[in-house]
């Protein structure tokens, strides 16, 4: 079995947000880097902030990190108040290194999770995840992918067989891993109508933009309609990128 990945939940601690029911039994095999932040108005000082609203934020994170270990995840924690939530988390990111971003929405027992693979870039990082998270569960997995008009079978099955090999390499049992391809749609339609079939989705980052990917498009389109929790697994970083 691979080790425990870094995954990053971002509460917004004070704005009504908590741990929805299923997420710590999710990322019970994991090591979860808990956020919680505070979006401050930019006349705010953060430590002004912090002298208000802290007592109060840390009491929820004490409660949301004894729920991830009670779970039984590895749990450090931040508190942050900030004038741009979206540049703190991807921080969170570097400074942690993050392997995952969970949009944590609510769940039941996890049976089946959909891994949509749209190319070969990151899928070392993707297979480590789904292997990590999902291997000591009792969860099937499907490997889907939708293909475009210039690519074969044959391409497409090498591919889903090179992710295939790396779970199992990562410990998870070939009996839990299936394959789907499909043809003439659109890809980012397609993922979304095939995820309400399944209790939670792990996609691949392919925007250099956590903003863009994470909160604004197009995991956005699967998160709002899809009604489980989503990882979104991190693109290999730079050096200079996570100094930067």
């Amino acid at each position: 079995m691979t080790d425990r990945q870094s995954i990053l939940v971002p509460i917004r601690v004070l704005a009504g947000e908590s741990v929805p029911e299923g997420v710590p039994e999710l990322l019970a095999h994991s090591h979860v880097v808990l956020l919680g932040y505070h979006v401050i108005p930019e006349q705010t000082a953060p430590g002004q902030a912090r002298l208000q609203f802290e007592d109060r934020a840390t009491e929820r994170l004490d409660e949301y990190e004894e729920i991830f270990e009670s779970a039984g995840a590895t749990v450090e924690r931040r508190l942050v108040f900030t004038h741009d939530g979206q540049k703190t988390i991807d921080r969170m990111i570097a400074e942690h290194d993050c392997m995952a971003v969970l949009v944590p929405n609510a769940t039941g027992p996890v049976n089946d999770v959909l891994v949509p693979v749209r190319g070969a870039v990151g899928v070392d990082r993707l297979a480590r995840v789904v292997a990590s998270v999902f291997g000591a569960m009792d969860a099937d997995v499907t490997l889907y992918h939708v293909a475009a008009a210039d690519t074969t079978d044959d391409d497409v099955r090498t591919l889903l067989g090179g992710i295939t090999d790396r779970l199992v390499e990562f410990g998870m049992e070939p009996s839990t891993i299936e394959t789907r391809i499909d043809r003439g749609r659109d890809p980012l339609d397609a993922i979304v109508d095939v995820a309400n079939s399944f209790d939670t989705v792990v996609m691949g980052e392919t925007d250099p933009s956590l903003t863009t990917f994470v909160f604004g498009m197009p995991a956005k389109q699967v998160a709002n309609r899809f009604l489980g929790p989503v990882l979104i697994v991190q693109r290999e970083r730079a050096s200079a990128d996570k100094d930067g």
